[in-house]
């Protein structure tokens, strides 16, 4: 962002508490968090039940803000120091509204391709991978972590800057029209969807509205430029495209996964994907079909007569994360990246803090923490992973509630224990820790699947489980650690391997 003092107040409707001795004096960035302020940002307070941003106006400018957005006169001596200094204090009806009212005005400075991220499951890690392909060529903002709320996805945007050349967003979704409202603020050029599942059942009621739901990226993208870049592995995905009536509308589709490399169009998709002991894939990264390839007068034969490929091996475990990484390689090659290129980025991409993430404690086992979140396709992909690594010791799993699956939820722990046990038949897993009231569920029909009470244990909390594991593990031991995040199973993992 590079917004001054005037502009800002045009964009948000508000009005000068404290006039700026410099209205031409730019803001290079945006935050609500006085411990976070640098040098020229605007600071908003923003109220909060525990803490109200009000209280630290004068701090904020202390540690280097060049404004403020208030929604009422924060106390006389932040407006004293405010006039000595000539840093403009800005009342607004609604600071949070502002935020996104800033971004919607700021988008219009953007002139590079935003690329939004949306779906059930792996949006995060795609996101990422997105990030780190077009970072590779391009000038590139990506939001940070998982702030894809109305606070994080404004947050974006504001973080670019007008020769930015390709912005990544991350929306989550709470509700119907959640996305689309996120779509009015980053207005996205280009959407991609990872897939539908039953995580946002409590909240939507029906996997029909979670489709309708994610749908609202495609609804959005805009006729005749945008791209719409679909899980071609997700029963979903089509019925998607269609209600987003993305031919009509001149939408690009570009298609991929598994089995992408049998669609018509643009698409990416792997061939010969095997696991390393690691667990992380290694796979031939196909495409076909993207038109920028082709000479100015070739047919649509033409394009389709070869596929290039390259060698890619994932930094990332799971062979979930195949899928997520060509739905990155799409973006990347539709981008005019070489998919050479692409594999390369691919490969040198890491995962963040609790999305399988190994660490190794001091007495040789591995800890592999995915307790960042979790819903029934999330979980499962996990396990498999687990299942595939190479281990000289037992490979053990300590799994947790899932959040938000309303009237599924029974079912959905149920199959999660029906999975397990078929894994403990195969041989692919030793152990199966269940933590907390609906985690019951898995470990029930664990046990109804076949797996023994030596194998299978529940606890209600991470005393349990630490009592449980505390002394028994050893090198050569893996241990997955996976829940959804209320149920806090960091601190299970800090204490292992602290």
């Amino acid at each position: 962002m590079r917004l001054n003092s005037k502009q800002i107040v045009l964009y948000t409707g508000g009005k000068f508490l404290v006039e700026p001795i410099d209205a031409s004096e730019i803001m290079t960035g945006v935050t609500w968090d006085s411990r976070t302020v640098k040098q020229g940002d605007l600071y908003v307070a923003l109220p909060g039940e525990r803490v109200d941003g009000h209280q630290f106006v004068e701090e904020a400018m202390k540690a280097g803000a060049r404004g403020v957005l208030v929604t009422e006169s924060p106390a006389s001596a932040a407006c004293i120091y405010a006039r000595e200094l000539g840093i403009p204090i800005i009342e607004v009806p609604n600071t949070f509204h502002a935020i996104e009212d800033l971004a919607r005005a700021w988008r219009d400075f953007i002139g590079g391709k935003v690329v939004a991220v949306t779906g059930s499951t792996g949006k995060t890690t795609t996101k990422n991978l997105v990030r780190d392909v077009c970072a590779s060529r391009f000038a590139t903002v990506a939001t940070v972590a998982n702030q894809n709320n109305e606070l994080g996805v404004p947050n974006t945007i504001l973080a670019a800057d007008p020769d930015t050349q390709v912005v990544i967003v991350e929306m989550g979704m709470r509700g119907l029209g959640q996305i689309r409202h996120l779509c009015s603020i980053a207005r996205p050029d280009w959407g991609v969807v990872t897939n539908v599942g039953d995580c946002h059942m409590e909240l939507l009621g029906s996997r029909e509205n979670i489709v309708r739901a994610k749908g609202e990226l495609f609804d959005e993208l805009p006729p005749g430029s945008g791209k719409a870049f679909a899980n071609f592995d997700d029963e979903s995905s089509e019925a998607m495209v269609d209600g987003a009536r993305l031919a009509e509308k001149g939408i690009e589709v570009v298609r991929y996964g598994f089995g992408a490399g049998e669609a018509e169009g643009a698409r990416v998709w792997p061939e010969d994907v095997t696991l390393d002991a690691e667990g992380r894939a290694v796979f031939q990264l196909c495409e076909r079909g993207f038109a920028k390839d082709a000479p100015r007068e070739a047919t649509l034969f033409d394009m389709e007569a070869d596929a290039r490929r390259a060698a890619c091996h994932l930094s990332i475990r799971g062979e979930h994360n195949v899928a997520n990484a060509c739905a990155a390689a799409g973006v990347g090659i539709a981008l005019g990246i070489p998919v050479e290129d692409v594999a390369r980025a691919l490969s040198e991409s890491i995962s963040e803090t609790g999305r399988l993430e190994t660490m190794v404690a001091r007495d040789g086992f591995t800890v592999v923490n995915d307790a960042y979140n979790a819903n029934p396709d999330s979980m499962r992909a996990a396990l498999k992973m687990l299942s595939s690594m190479g281990v000289s010791g037992s490979r053990i799993a300590v799994l947790g509630d899932m959040g938000e699956l309303g009237d599924v939820e029974v079912s959905c722990h149920e199959g999660i224990g029906e999975f397990a046990a078929a894994l403990y038949d195969d041989k692919l897993l030793d152990e199966l820790i269940c933590v907390g009231e609906l985690a019951r569920h898995v470990h029930d029909a664990a046990q109804e699947g076949g797996m023994p009470p030596e194998a299978l244990a529940h606890v209600t909390g991470i005393a349990g489980a630490l009592e449980l594991l505390e002394g028994r593990l050893a090198a050569g031991d893996v241990v997955l650690v996976k829940a959804s995040r209320f149920m806090n199973l960091d601190r299970l993992v800090k204490g292992l391997v602290s």
